[in-house]
Order: C-alpha cells, then structure tokens, then sequence
C-alpha cells in the first residue's frame, strides 16, 4: 500500500506519522514546495496551482491515495485536485476538528493562520459545527514558518503571543494548522497557566489517516514501509528541521523515487 502526502511544507509529518503508526508497512510519499512557503498569504489561484504541483508530482507514483495534509490547501484546492484526479485516486482534505472540541462543551479557541483566521471558510465551520460553544478565533502569525524552520525561539514566541491571546478557561484548542500538531505539547504548556484544568488540544491527523486507510480500493495490499520525499517534484531528503519532531524521527529514511 503506497499513500502520498502533500503540504506546502513539513506540516504533513503529523499525518504521515499516524499513518505509518495504523500501517507500519505502509510506503509513504512526502510531496511539498517549502521554497513556496508560507502558502497563507497567497491568493487562492496561488494556492490552487502549487497544490496542483504537488500532487500531480505524488500521482505519478501511482499512489493509492493522496492526502492533502494543509488546511490553506484544502480550503483553495481541494475541489480542484478532485476534479482532476478522482476517482482514480481518492484524494482526503485536512479540516479543523471543531466539532469533536465543541463537543466537549468548553470554551474553545481555534489556533490558524491568520490567512484562515476570521475567514469566510472557518466561520462556516463554527456556525456548522461548533453548536453553543463559545468559540474564539486565534490568529497565529509567524508560528507555521518558524515550525517549518526549526526556529525555537521563534516558535516560542509565536506560541506565547497566541497565549495571551487566549481567553481563560479555555477548555480545548483546535490546531488549524497542520504545522501546529508538531509543537502541540509547547502550545499546552504555554497555555496551561490560564486554561481549563481539563484542557484538550485536537489536531487532524489521526482522523486524516484513518480516512484515508478507508478510502484505498484495496485494504489488504501491503508495502514494503518505503519513504519518497519529493521538493517540487525532484527527489530530496527530509528537510533537517523535520528531525527535530518526534513525527519526523519516526519515519525512515527516503529512498529514491521511482
């Protein structure tokens, strides 16, 4: 079983990780454009036509499905990269994981982009499936990049101000970007002082993967746990800084694309 990823950047490490934790065999391809990062600040056509470069780069391996492991992504270019590539290759968006926080009853805060902060897109989502929860919006400047950069004292910083942005009693926190699963346990510790003692965070990569588990043809197909990583279509290693997560330590080292 082969399933492709793609994000702008190392966001995608998360779900890839949980995949390779439900399917230990399964062969992984890592397609992204972190050159063209971030992807939050360009317009929609923008997003839509990177999106579109990395998956048609992930396609031509013949995956048998395709993940889109980035909420910018999802949001501009899903429908798109449906139209051209289903139903031969199932392809998964990335949503926020309101419903399953709201449901807890707390008050929520949603952690994005400010790109997707305050959008048209995430207020849907609240009106959809947030319900009577109070939900506050968090804008995260500078948090994603200095993710995908290993930057620490820039990920602290961006951590902090989203913190104190935060309203008390916060029960549980939506990570909205994929980036953000990567550094959950510093988020939790930089708001645990002023949250609710019971405080969750949700992100969306245990949910993606097993989504798309479900969606292979044939379930039962196995791999030989093989890792392609692919930087706007030509074969690389795993960036350095996708070392310094746990995500990223779990997965092999890449083998050369076929």
């Amino acid at each position: 079983m082969k399933i492709a990823l793609m994000d702008s950047g190392i966001g995608l490490l998360a779900a890839a990780a949980a995949l390779r934790s439900l399917r230990p065999d399964v062969d992984l391809v890592l397609s992204s454009n972190p050159a063209s990062m971030p992807w939050g600040p360009r317009t929609p056509e923008e997003v839509t036509e990177l999106a579109l470069g990395c998956a048609r780069a992930a396609a031509a391996l013949e995956p048998d499905a395709l993940v889109v492991a980035c909420n910018t992504a999802s949001v501009h270019a899903l429908a798109t990269l449906r139209a051209e590539l289903e139903p031969a290759l199932p392809v998964i968006g990335t949503v926020p994981a309101i419903k399953p926080a709201a449901a807890l009853g707390g008050p929520v805060a949603i952690w994005a982009t400010p790109a997707t902060t305050g959008s048209a897109y995430q207020r849907g989502l609240i009106r959809d499936f947030a319900g009577p929860a109070a939900v506050t919006e968090v804008a995260c400047p500078g948090l994603a990049d200095a993710v995908e950069h290993g930057d620490d004292a820039a990920i602290d910083a961006a951590i902090a101000d989203a913190a104190a942005r935060t309203p008390a009693g916060t029960a549980a926190i939506v990570l909205g970007c994929t980036h953000y699963e990567l550094v959950a346990d510093r988020i939790r510790e930089a708001v645990a002082p002023v949250a609710a003692p019971h405080l969750t965070l949700h992100g969306s990569a245990d949910a993606v993967a097993a989504q798309a588990l479900r969606r292979v043809a044939d379930p039962t197909r196995t791999g030989d746990s093989t890792l392609t990583v692919l930087h706007a279509g030509t074969p690389a290693a795993l960036p350095p800084a996708a070392l310094l997560y746990p995500q990223g330590r779990t997965l092999p080292t890449p083998t050369p694309a076929a």
